[in-house]
């Protein structure tokens, strides 16, 4: 099973790169803002319930889906990059092992722990 869950977080990996690919941006942009997301870890200096509600937002698919189309309806391709960011981010660190984060503890994901 987890192996076919890694594949179908690689499908969307590969949905975001492909609607990456109608932005216009050139490839580097996708390259150098991959990591972005990470930044949401800063909220871990507050401790781990404000550190894993800030990782879990950025993280949360559901969120880089609803950015990407509020871009989409808004015309604005950077606000559809970041939502293309966000997806591409995400699912590639679900194909990784890293998951949304508990209060408990960083390590501690809903894919297990790190």
């Amino acid at each position: 099973m987890r192996e076919l869950l890694r594949i179908e977080e690689l499908a969307l990996a590969a949905l975001a790169v492909f609607l990456f690919r109608f932005l216009g941006y050139a490839w580097w942009w996708l390259a150098v803002l991959f990591l972005a997301p990470d930044v949401s870890m800063i909220g871990y200096a507050a401790g781990p319930k404000v550190g894993a509600f800030t990782y879990n937002l950025v993280h949360h698919k559901a969120v880089a889906v609803a950015v990407y189309i509020a871009g989409y309806f808004a015309s604005s391709h950077p606000v559809q990059l970041a939502g293309v960011v966000m997806l591409a981010h995400s699912s590639a660190d679900r194909v990784l092992g890293y998951g949304l984060k508990y209060t408990d503890s960083f390590k501690h994901t809903h894919l297990g722990t790190i």
